[in-house]
């Protein structure tokens, strides 16, 4: 590739020396030189001439039609821009204009990333109500957690125990520890000891004081630190011990065990970013944002696992449940879907679900667009397959990732009874504020 530039380069150069001289020409016939008796001042060096232009032009035609031998990622284009742009740096130096053809070529955009279906994946705080990108919905929801502490320490120590801390075993091991303690206290309110806990007990260090939240916890229903004796022992340790305001309300510390057994992690909710359409040929066309296809860490390390089984997989036999797992993991492969469902006047509703998510809460979702919700109804996939609601199946077991175009269709029954009363099956269904935002899908 270098001795092809050098060619390209070495003919331009050629083309544009001007005249040359014969090697019959006598040497006696070329005038002397005169040796200067002052160095003269250097010139500018002049820009390439009207014919070095023109030959420049004809050798980027040539290199237009001549077709390179393909090595990896080489191609006509970027052969074409690299000339072009050591030509134009060699005019830049030598103060000419810019040569003919070597301005450089912008490079292409992506195509349809100026109308990409939805913007992105986005969710919603259940805390404070705000819409969250995928990367910011855990700093976001850690800062309303923190914040929470000004206002109910006791709910925000709880929610920090477990959604700050991933492992679900540690957290049950945890949580269910602290309500032993609490529960031996209730229990047995007349004996001392049980209103102490060693905070150097192995037990404790173990299971709850690797977890976070679970100090400003203690701390939050009214226990205090202090240093207290400890037999046959000459330094203090420190213990949480309740105070007497606390242990004269035993019944807020079982409403505080039960409201500490019964948390779940706070986890943003997937915004369903509803839309609605009017009647489009491009119905089935999705252009999605890579949000529907990044993968995160866990999921990276997921799919090299999944890779290493298989090849694994490539030597041994496999049986029909090997088989029946490994389309399973595939049916893992996409996180979220785009869905749009074709209602009877042709009107188009989309919505962003996870691909795991059950068929109910597809149904869940059209029948909360429907201005009588009440009313059975189906969903066909493409074929006409019928998506019944009751079967509980995954959308990604239906096949419906990472996008897919669903129709809706009403029960026979109600079909009749529209017919019998005159009515139009296939007017408008969707409730009037939905029609109302309706948009043109570009």
């Amino acid at each position: 590739m270098k001795k092809f530039f050098q060619e390209i380069k070495a003919d331009i150069k050629f083309k544009s020396a001007g005249p040359g001289q014969k090697l019959t020409d006598s040497a006696g016939e070329k005038a002397p030189r005169e040796k200067p008796q002052q160095p003269a001042l250097r010139q500018p060096r002049q820009g390439p001439t009207d014919e070095a232009q023109m030959a420049a032009a004809a050798a980027l035609a040539r290199l237009e039609q001549k077709q390179p031998r393909a090595r990896g990622p080489t191609s006509q284009d970027s052969i074409r821009n690299q000339v072009r742009k050591e030509l134009r740096a060699e005019a830049t130096v030598s103060g000419g204009p810019e040569l003919p053809g070597t301005k450089e070529v912008p490079e292409p955009k992506e195509e349809g990333s100026t109308h990409l279906a939805v913007p992105g994946v986005y969710f919603t705080c259940p805390l404070t109500g705000a819409t969250l990108r995928r990367d910011q919905r855990d700093a976001h929801i850690k800062e309303a957690i923190l914040s929470h502490f000004s206002t109910d320490p006791v709910a925000a120590s709880i929610m920090k125990i477990h959604t700050f801390n991933r492992d679900r075993d540690r957290v049950k091991l945890g949580v269910d520890t602290i309500a032993k303690y609490l529960d031996n206290i209730h229990l047995h309110p007349e004996e001392e000891k049980y209103r102490k806990i060693k905070l150097q007990n192995k037990m404790f260090q173990e299971r709850i004081n690797c977890l976070e939240g679970t100090h400003e916890f203690f701390e939050a229903i009214g226990f205090q630190r202090m240093l207290l004796p400890v037999p046959d022992q000459e330094d203090l340790e420190e213990f949480y011990v309740l105070s007497e305001g606390a242990l004269a309300q035993p019944q807020s510390l079982e409403r505080h065990k039960e409201q500490l057994l019964g948390a779940e992690p706070v986890r943003a909710k997937l915004d369903r970013q509803r839309r609605v359409f009017r009647p489009s040929p491009l119905a089935s066309q999705f252009d999605l944002p890579g949000d529907f296809f990044n993968l995160t860490a866990e999921e990276i390390k997921r799919e090299q696992r999944l890779r290493a089984d298989a090849v694994e997989r490539l030597s041994v036999l496999r049986t029909k449940a090997m088989r029946e797992r490994e389309e399973q993991r595939e049916l893992r492969k996409y996180t979220y879907t785009l869905l749009r469902i074709r209602l009877p006047d042709g009107c188009l509703l989309q919505g962003t679900f996870y691909a795991r998510e059950r068929l109910s809460s597809l149904y869940e979702f059209v029948r909360e667009a429907l201005q009588n919700d009440w009313l059975p109804f189906e969903l066909l996939a493409s074929g006409g397959q019928k998506l019944l609601e009751e079967e509980n199946l995954a959308l990604n077991e239906c096949g419906l990732v990472p996008s897919a175009l669903l129709t809706f269709s009403w029960d026979a029954a109600v079909l009749e009874d529209i017919k019998a009363a005159g009515a139009e099956p296939n007017s408008s269904i969707l409730k009037p504020e939905l029609l109302a935002a309706i948009e043109k899908l570009s």
